[in-house]
């Protein structure tokens, strides 16, 4: 006779195991966590009140990168303070509600990098390769647009994700990671999660195919830009820190994506737990950092604005 199966209605609460490993040092991790979080926070709103407040920032370039940091905000705020709160319980639990609302904040977040990072290269395809017509497409309705695509898709697919989700039935409640993750979830369904599954991978090898056309469109950029000094500059101040954002991202996501589904149990936890959260830890920071000091107009205006100096603004 087959047991009685704990319908999805009945799962109020998921237990994470991801820190059962590490909360010997749970102190010391809380204090690490709580600093960067705080560093990581500083970084990304200075660089948007940066963007913000000087009209000769009001470029494209400048306009999503201010996207990039206000979705980094975004992405870390689903899983930082509840983090650092599962650091200090002894129960690391979190509500049915409350795993779907951080699948789709986290997740969203990952996909909003990757348009973030792909319209970014297209500004840059335009503004190196055809500069005459740069003007005239990269208009203001282009960059609106532009800013909507990179939020609106993102969200789409993870709530058509979190739907096919919501609608399993669950066998269990403990999901082996930090955090919620759509795999994680649907692997403690009852019966087949084909439909989730084929979702799923159409989403992923599609943003995934976001980083092989930013990564072609580079191979003209980087014929175009080996032919004059001015144009190696101008490649390596604008276009290698968004190189290094995009190979981040994308080994980071890939990783999570493929281990979670495919990855070994023999691993140890803290390894695991380090490449599970590397795209929530490194982008965030690497974004705004690398940006903001490779970057001459907006490392002088942040310059200015910390140590009130008139400092001139480089065309």
């Amino acid at each position: 006779m087959q047991p009685p199966l704990e319908n999805v209605s009945s799962v109020l609460v998921f237990t994470l195991s991801g820190l059962n490993e590490t909360m010997e040092n749970r102190f010391l991790f809380f204090s690490f966590i709580a600093l960067f979080y705080l560093l990581l926070v500083f970084c990304n709103v200075t660089v948007i009140f940066t963007i913000i407040r000087h009209e000769k920032l009001h470029e494209p370039m400048y306009v999503f990168l201010c996207n990039l940091c206000v979705n980094g905000l975004f992405g870390t705020s689903g899983f930082y303070p509840k983090f650092m709160y599962d650091l200090l319980a002894h129960d690391h639990v979190i509500s049915y509600t409350g795993c779907l609302i951080q699948i789709f904040v986290i997740y969203s977040y990952a996909l909003c990098d990757f348009s973030t990072l792909t319209v970014m290269a297209y500004d840059r395809y335009l503004a190196i390769c055809r500069p005459l017509e740069y003007h005239s497409i990269m208009t203001n309705q282009m960059v609106l647009k532009c800013i909507i695509f990179c939020w609106l898709a993102p969200c789409f697919c993870i709530a058509v994700l979190i739907i096919l989700l919501s609608r399993l039935t669950l066998c269990a409640s403990t999901i082996e990671k930090l955090y919620c993750e759509v795999w994680a979830v649907a692997k403690l369904s009852c019966f087949s999660t084909t439909v989730n599954n084929v979702f799923g991978y159409i989403v992923i090898l599609t943003y995934f195919g976001h980083a092989v056309l930013i990564f072609c469109s580079y191979i003209h950029l980087i014929r175009k830009c080996i032919k004059s000094i001015e144009g190696r500059h101008k490649f390596m101040q604008t276009c290698v820190p968004h190189l290094l954002s995009l190979v981040n991202v994308t080994v980071a996501l890939l990783f999570d994506v493929l281990y979670s589904r495919y990855g070994s149990k023999n691993v140890p936890q803290g390894v695991r737990n380090f490449m599970a959260l590397e795209f929530l830890f490194v982008p965030p920071i690497l974004n705004p950092l690398i940006y903001g000091l490779n970057l001459t107009t907006v490392r002088q205006q942040v310059m200015q604005m910390f140590f009130k100096k008139q400092v001139g603004i480089s065309e």
